[in-house]
């Protein structure tokens, strides 16, 4: 009878063997992939403290709308990059795109580093702004797909996190580069450099990375990607799971999707419109102002330059800790109030950095109060703005308007972005601190009572419910 047995207890022991095995690929699979979200976040947040010393006259001598230029090209890179990024994936594959993505971020950053002048710097910025609008795209496509359905949200959302913490990551080199090599005029250089090793592990882990077994599917590979689902699960889920992923394609392909000519329609019109103002909202309170120039503005209010690098590290912590809290908030609190808290608070931080810049000019205490202030603004940011207005436009777009509703909006954000990181030296050098956050809080202002009039309510309703919503009130 033992004997009988015993074929029963291996192949259980073999199957728990294989679950586990699975697991560990998973997160391998997960931390490769989201090296792309930490280049990301490397990325936008290194220009924070390298832009001091690179509008040195020695170095690239910039003056407040080349810095600006510096900064900001790369977020229209990503404007275009987030457009073709995920139409490329779609025809390509995701893997393909990741490692494509792996190898511009690379030759992108190394050519920053060695950027002779202003005109090549922003060429070449542009260039990784195409790797990170591409990559911000892709990789949590990537994610969403090849994660179990109960591991999903955290698998994803683990992609913001590693997005801020590269701006942490940035700031703190920043700070250390800046106070060991800050009387050498090229210190910018050794801080753009680190970007390229992020960029060469990503290159490198693409080789082990699966492709995705949903776009496998969607080419009509169903073995390939039973293949991928057999490495990634138990051998009875991947059977199930080629089977749902089977049945959703086929239910995808009967439905209709909305053309720009269905714009007309009041009730396609009213998401389209909301999509693009909380997008556009979310980035004109000026969050890429402390983002990019954090040491800027400390600098600006008091603070020299090596202290600005080392406090502006105080920005950085602050908003890994503020995704950790949203991320945990996100399905206990309604969207609408946390949004509104958000929009408050950045917007009495703003109001009142812009109050203290006016009151306090020539004051020790000021660059205490704007410190102090930029990170409350961060915690609001990150911990509920931030996390919520992208969960909203993943929420308010039914499935036949994510297409044209998704694109247009995540397409405004990052323009807005873009004249934010264009505009913000040339405002602090025509209207001062005070005047400039004064504008931002105005837009904070505007966001508050849009939200509250025309968001509604979305979290425990199904797409289809919300769609019914839209149509009934329009």
């Amino acid at each position: 009878m033992e004997n009988l047995k015993l074929p029963n207890d291996y192949s259980a022991q073999t199957e728990q063997a294989r679950e586990k095995d699975s697991k560990k690929f998973l997160k391998l699979v997960t931390v490769v992939s989201t090296f792309g979200g930490l280049l990301f976040g490397y990325d936008t947040g290194v220009i924070n403290g390298a832009l001091p010393f690179m509008a040195r006259p020695d170095q690239l001598n910039l003056n407040p709308f080349t810095e600006g230029l510096v900064a900001s090209s790369l977020v229209l890179g990503a404007a275009f990059g987030s457009i073709f990024g995920g139409r490329l994936s779609d025809n390509k594959g995701r893997r393909k795109i990741i490692l494509y993505l792996a190898i511009l971020f690379f030759f992108s950053a190394a050519g920053c580093v060695i950027a002779p002048n202003t005109t090549i710097m922003v060429a070449f910025r542009f260039l990784l702004g195409l790797a990170v609008g591409g990559s911000s795209v892709v990789i949590p496509s990537y994610l969403a797909e090849i994660a179990p359905a109960d591991r999903r949200g955290m698998l994803v959302t683990q992609n913001e996190l590693m997005i801020v913490t590269g701006q942490f990551l940035a700031y703190i080199f920043n700070a250390v580069i800046g106070n060991v090599f800050g009387d050498a005029g090229h210190a910018w250089r050794y801080m753009l450099v680190i970007a390229t090793l992020p960029a060469l592990a990503l290159w490198i882990g693409v080789l082990i990375l699966p492709e995705s077994p949903r776009w496998l599917a969607s080419k009509g590979k169903m073995a390939d990607a039973l293949k991928i689902l057999q490495k990634i699960r138990s051998e009875s889920i991947a059977q199930q799971e080629l089977k749902d992923i089977k049945a959703h394609i086929s239910e995808k392909q009967k439905i209709e999707k909305i053309s720009f000519k269905d714009l007309r329609k009041p009730w396609i019109r009213r998401i389209v419109v909301l999509g693009i103002s909380i997008g556009s909202i979310s980035q004109l309170v000026g969050i890429n102002s402390i983002m990019y120039y954090g040491t800027q503005i400390l600098e600006n209010s008091g603070f020299g330059t090596k202290t600005a690098l080392i406090a502006n590290v105080a920005n950085g912590l602050i908003a890994v800790v503020a995704v950790i809290v949203g991320m945990s908030l996100l399905n206990k609190v309604n969207r609408r109030p946390m949004l509104l808290t958000g929009l408050t608070g950045v917007t009495i931080a703003l109001i009142t950095i812009g109050i203290s810049a006016f009151m306090l000019t020539g004051s020790p205490m000021l660059p205490y109060v704007v410190l102090s202030m930029t990170v409350v603004y961060l915690a609001f940011f990150q911990g509920a703005i931030g996390p919520m207005s992208w969960l909203i436009l993943a929420e308010i777009f039914p499935v036949r308007l994510r297409g044209i509703g998704m694109g247009l909006a995540v397409l405004c954000l990052w323009l807005c972005n873009f004249l934010v990181g264009l505009f913000f030296p040339i405002l602090m050098d025509t209207v001062g601190l005070s005047g400039t956050f004064f504008l931002f809080a105005l837009f904070g202002i505007v966001g508050i009572i849009y939200v509250a009039k025309f968001l509604p309510e979305t979290r425990g309703l199904s797409l289809e419910q919300i769609e019914a919503n839209f149509k009934r009130k329009s």
